[in-house]
């Protein structure tokens, strides 16, 4: 199935697929890249990490490969660019993202609100918007395309929604495909407790369903995007666009 525009323009294609079952991955052929934001340098105990653990056991039994690294390990500067100079070590983050199929971005909550570390992930990926070579050139898809994203969250009190909004609403904005249920968080009573691990947190119902949900999903939308790529052309798309506009 094919849809055209007035012209005769081919915008995207959808195949016929009646049904589809859920194909386990070989390894080395899907790989998920989980990025823990905790302010806390390794090997210091963190409560985000404890359940990043968790998942990346769910992805190992299916045969995903994957990779986790802490942003506080690294000099990341601040700014919007690809690399900000002085000792830069986004390019070696970005290169990750970049050669993962499912990235999943692991935060604390401080103050009701995503951490710091977390908000200089999508503050570096705004370079996608403004600088060359991140788009396809035929079709003008930014390289996030047919990748997936999740979230994942620990805190003691109240903001893990907010967090999960924050980051997913940047990912789709980066163009990274967002499948149902795709994040899970854990938080305590209001006021001053345990976090995670002292609560024994992972062995909280909620948190271990949507963890598993959010896991799984995110697998099977990988798997999806792999067999049947978004062949949107928004090059194509663009254009149109500015046919019937003023400015902008």
């Amino acid at each position: 199935m094919s849809s055209e525009s007035s012209g005769g323009i081919i915008l995207f294609t959808l195949p016929l697929i009646p049904h589809f079952s859920f194909i386990k991955p070989t390894r080395g052929k899907m790989k998920a890249l989980l990025i823990n934001c905790t302010l806390k340098k390794t090997p210091e105990t963190s409560n985000t990490q404890a359940l990043i653990n968790k998942a990346v056991k769910i992805l190992q039994k299916e045969n995903v490969e994957t990779e986790v690294l802490r942003l506080v390990d690294y000099d990341i500067k601040p700014g919007t660019s690809t690399n900000e100079g002085d000792g830069d070590e986004w390019p070696l983050i970005l290169e990750k993202i970049k050669t993962c199929d499912i990235f999943i971005i692991g935060t604390p909550v401080w103050v009701g609100r995503l951490a710091s570390t977390a908000q200089r992930i999508i503050e570096r990926l705004d370079a996608i918007f403004h600088e060359e070579g991140f788009t396809n050139e035929e079709n003008g898809q930014y390289f996030t395309y047919n990748k997936v994203a999740g979230c994942l969250v620990t805190g003691n009190e109240d903001g893990a929604h907010s967090c999960v909004a924050h980051v997913l609403w940047a990912m789709q904005e980066f163009g990274f495909t967002i499948p149902p249920n795709v994040n899970a968080y854990w938080v305590n009573k209001a006021g001053p407790g345990k976090s995670y691990i002292e609560a024994g947190g992972e062995r909280y119902l909620y948190t271990d369903k949507t963890l598993y949900n959010t896991i799984y999903n995110l697998i099977f939308f990988a798997n999806l995007l792999k067999q049947n790529p978004i062949t949107t052309n928004l090059t194509k798309l663009a254009e149109m666009a500015k046919q019937e506009s003023d400015s902008g």
